[in-house]
């Protein structure tokens, strides 16, 4: 045997190459901090515009209008003044709203994703639906149900109703042909595929159109208020609006806000405890990337 190392071929990597992805400072950064910049320079750029008087007053506030309004709120709500009541009456659209919307949803989401009548027959018209301009028909649920809470839960369901199609449809749908025949095999009924198969299989496709829900439910109901009256938010946002009160606006929007991010991690919430075999997957994958 030689004693002189076998020379490496020309053109070969050395031996001890190893590819090393380069990650940017921004991404070694912590999430909270990475938040909490932007939105530093965010207010910092409001904050420039209104003192250079770029931009009204009258339509944009200062930062510090902003927040106090937001304090006052916060006071009013928490001493059960007149806001509390009308929050109260928002909310109500909304949870309600959702409820139906679930309630429809889930239905025609299994009719499309398990019969072929369902995605022959009724899935174009949902399509045909939901590429309409849905604010148009405020008018009419007010015509049909009224000015009272009604006529908003049903816009509000009707906004927030197509995701949840969607995703349950999407979701039955999502289970492999190598599945299905080995329950059709063991001779599985029809009722028990779903139930033990393509629902659970289908649960992160759920989730994901019941999150998108949870927001647009907000919308909803705030827009009955806004064309069809009423005693929530909405109306209040409208008469401060009239009134030029732009701080007041902003304030009333960030706690509607609030009302949505409680929406949405409510559902995130239950995602985390009934998808429990795909937070046990990710955290497999996270440990293994590390």
């Amino acid at each position: 045997m030689s004693d002189v190392a076998e020379k490496p071929r020309a053109g070969a990597p050395p031996a001890d190459t190893v590819w090393i992805e380069k990650v940017s400072w921004i991404s070694k950064a912590p999430r909270w901090a990475s938040m909490l910049g932007l939105l530093v320079l965010f207010l910092g750029l409001w904050q420039g515009i209104t003192s250079a008087e770029i931009v009204s007053p009258l339509i944009l506030p200062t930062p510090g209008d902003t927040l106090r309004d937001i304090g006052f709120v916060g006071r009013n709500l928490t001493a059960g003044d007149y806001m509390l009541p009308a929050f109260w009456v928002t909310a109500s659209e909304v949870l309600v709203g959702f409820a139906v919307a679930l309630a429809i949803g889930v239905t025609l989401g299994i009719l499309v994703g398990e019969t072929s009548f369902g995605e022959r027959a009724v899935m174009p018209y949902i399509v045909a639906i939901d590429t309409m301009p849905k604010l148009a028909f405020a008018p009419l649920f007010v015509a049909w149900l009224g000015f009272g809470i009604m006529s908003k839960v049903a816009l509000a369901a009707f906004i927030s109703v197509f995701p949840i199609i969607v995703g349950t449809a999407a979701g039955l749908q999502a289970a492999d042909e190598n599945a299905r025949m080995l329950f059709k095999s063991i001779g599985a009924s029809r009722l028990q595929t779903l139930v033990k198969l393509k629902i659970p299989i289908g649960l992160p496709q759920f989730f994901t159109g019941l999150k998108i829900a949870a927001i647009s439910v907000v919308s909803g109901a705030i827009a009955g208020e806004f064309l069809g009256g009423g005693q929530g938010f909405g109306e209040l946002i409208r008469v401060a609006a009239s009134q030029l009160d732009t701080p007041r606006v902003f304030s009333l929007i960030i706690y509607l806000s609030l009302l949505g991010l409680f929406m949405f991690g409510a559902v995130s919430w239950m995602q985390y405890r009934f998808v429990f075999w795909q937070r046990s997957s990710n955290t497999i994958s996270s440990r293994a990337s590390r």
